[in-house]
């Protein structure tokens, strides 16, 4: 056989291999152009192609051409959204709107945005003269400030729009009012009530930035909760709240650049400080412009939306503004105005109406709660602690015997009423101190997890030496739990139709028909002969009627005198305490439906204070195995 037999073989089976690669290759490629959008997967049992590793990089990336190709045709996803930081939100310039033209030129921007993150940072600005407004009357809202989640900012002059006699635009209306969109800030729920006032706007869905501090516990609540406070202590941001900005005349035609700054730094810093409060950071912080982060903004909120905030030193509005509020409801008006200008007092030149920060005006322990001192049954079986006080008494009463001093024990000379079930018992275990939520160990004060209004309504049966729901906290976590329980007392007022505050809720009220007449007397006493005989007559006439005295009697002195002393407060008949209506829904389930309000409250104050130094044995469920097995589920429940 010669020798270009085997060459020939050899040359045509190289080509033959050449020809078959190209050949699937080309098949390849026709697949790949008919299928662009699915990824090929290699089939396992498909033998691998023994072809290097540079052809293989090179033969990726010819078939990836097609596929990127494809891929630029379909319309490309919009880019996640991430929250600026601070300080490129501080950054944006304010804009101006004072017609609805130009309200409408911005709308489309407001709404892309609220897509995104349905947040508004929210404020108002009013005018005051010298902290009492004209006439005695606030003065109406003058600049709207509303900042998105990038830090656009829009300055609504709402005075321009009253001037002019404009109606505001439908859609920012409805956006105030849209339950769908979080309003956020200090004090935006009290601004609510001055836009619906003032121009019938009703907003809703408003979260105070205060509540979510304190939930969070990230601000130091003891330097107070005002947003100049929060600010400077979360984002380390200085806002100027001098008073020559605050009270400049925000109703000039031009506003300065001092005051646009001003006002649109409180709106913007309000946004800020909701997410700083949220978590959500602007470097890991991003959403669809799906909306879904409504549900889950909304959820961190849960029970702040739309609560008055209701605790010391809780307002931004500085002291001028609120020392004009009180002003203006106390300050005295000449006798000829009206027959109640008699009735009007004068501020307590003692009282300091400063806003104070949480926690001042608590007045802290002289001396620790816990002895720790121990009683010992007659067997030695450790019964209690008690402080040293309530064991020496045992001593005086010749009832006990010392057994040490340190630790204090005292064996009982009696067989004691009760015993503990358990040498695990919450009663048995010393206890410190200090602060259960922080740890300070000065300045404290007993806190009452469940509070008296309601425990003081219930049975016997579960307030006998029960010093369980009894705690220490420093003055600052105690101003602040007071606070977090005002919440969940007005969720108990709006389940169990318990209102607080409100004509039903008030033990005494204000006769008004009463108060008249004492004025009138008043009036009269004061000017006497001063005022204008028209006006003497009427108030004369006043008090006869309400005295059931004949027109041809003459009033004397000392029934003038009598009327002037009139008592004007009578009792309410309709009244029940809030408390009370409370716990006697409760009791209708019987001594279960009384622990599970006491269980709610001592839940509601773990959730809320998160304490860190509770003392052994704490539970929510303290006591209430005891209770069912000692009294039964059907103990009849007698309140007080």
């Amino acid at each position: 056989m010669s020798r270009r037999g085997p060459l020939a073989a050899v040359i045509t089976t190289v080509l033959g291999a050449a020809l078959g690669g190209l050949l699937m290759w080309r098949v390849y490629r026709t697949k790949r152009k008919r299928l662009p959008s699915v990824q090929k997967v290699a089939d396992p049992g498909e033998a691998p192609c023994p072809v290097g590793k540079t052809i293989a990089a090179t033969v990726c990336q010819c078939a990836r051409a097609p596929l990127q190709e494809e891929e630029s045709r379909s319309p490309p996803l919009p880019p996640p959204v991430r929250i600026p930081s601070y300080e490129q939100l501080l950054g944006v310039k304010p804009l101006m709107v004072s017609s609805e033209e130009e309200w409408q030129r911005l709308w489309p921007s407001v709404q892309t945005e609220l897509a995104v993150y349905p947040v508004l940072g929210l404020d108002c600005e009013w005018v005051n003269e010298n902290g009492v407004s004209v006439k005695g009357r606030a003065s109406a809202v003058s600049l709207l400030q509303m900042a998105t989640c990038t830090g656009l900012c829009i300055l609504v002059r709402l005075q321009a729009f009253r001037i002019s006699q404009q109606p505001l635009p439908v859609n920012l209306i409805k956006i105030l009012g849209d339950p769908r969109v979080l309003k956020v800030g200090v004090g935006c729920y009290e601004d609510g009530k001055r836009l619906t006032r003032d121009y019938g706007v009703a907003l809703s869905c408003t979260v105070d930035l205060r509540y979510l501090a304190l939930r969070q516990r990230l601000a130091p609540v003891s330097n107070g909760l005002s947003l100049k406070s929060l600010a400077a202590d979360l984002l380390n941001v200085s806002l100027d709240k001098s008073l020559a900005l605050r009270c400049s005349d925000w109703e000039a035609d031009q506003l300065t650049l001092d005051q646009m700054i001003y006002a649109a730094r409180d709106a913007q810093v309000s946004v800020a400080l909701f997410f700083h409060l949220l978590g959500l950071r602007s470097e890991a912080g991003s959403a669809s412009p799906s909306g879904s982060s409504y549900a889950e903004l909304t959820t961190r909120c849960q029970d702040l939306v739309d609560v008055p905030f209701r605790g010391q030193g809780d307002g931004d509005r500085d002291n001028g503004a609120a020392d004009g509020e009180r002003r203006r409801r106390v300050r005295k008006q000449p006798a000829s105005e009206s027959p109640e200008a008699g009735d009007q007092q004068v501020p307590d030149p003692r009282k300091n109406y400063k806003r104070k920060p949480l926690g001042v005006g608590y007045s802290a322990r002289k001396s620790p709660l816990y002895d720790n001192c121990f009683l010992h049954a007659p067997d030695d079986q450790p019964l209690c602690t008690c402080d040293k006080k309530k064991a020496k008494w045992y001593l005086d009463k010749g009832i006990g015997v010392l057994q040490s001093e340190d630790p204090f024990v005292v064996r009982l000379l009696f067989e004691p009423a009760g015993r503990p079930d358990s040498q695990q018992d919450y009663y048995l275990t010393a206890k410190e101190n200090l602060c259960v939520v922080c740890g300070k160990a000065d300045s404290y004060i007993r806190k009452n997890i469940v509070p008296h209004e309601y425990r003081r309504h219930f049975p016997i049966e579960m307030k006998d030496h029960n010093s369980h729901d009894i705690l220490l906290l420093c003055t600052a976590c105690h101003g602040a739990s007071n606070v977090h329980d005002a919440v969940l007392k007005q969720q108990l007022a709006d389940e169990f139709g318990a209102p607080q505050g409100c004509e039903e809720g008030v033990r005494l009220l204000e006769d008004s028909d009463r108060r008249r007449v004492r004025s009138a007397a008043r009036a009269l006493l004061t000017a006497g002969n001063g005022l204008p005989e028209r006006r003497r007559d009427e108030l004369q006439d006043l008090i006869k009627n309400f005295l059931n005295m004949n027109e041809a009697e003459e009033l004397t002195s000392d029934t003038v005198t009598q009327a002037a002393g009139l008592e004007t407060r009578i009792f309410n008949e309709a009244y029940v305490p809030h408390g009370l209506k409370v716990v006697r829904a409760h009791a209708k389930k019987g001594l279960k439906g009384l622990m599970g309000l006491e269980r709610r409250w001592r839940q509601h104050f773990l959730c809320n204070m998160r304490p860190r130094h509770l003392p052994p044995l704490w539970s929510v469920d303290h006591n209430h195995g005891k209770f069912l097995r000692k009294y039964g589920a059907d103990l009849p429940v007698k309140l007080n």
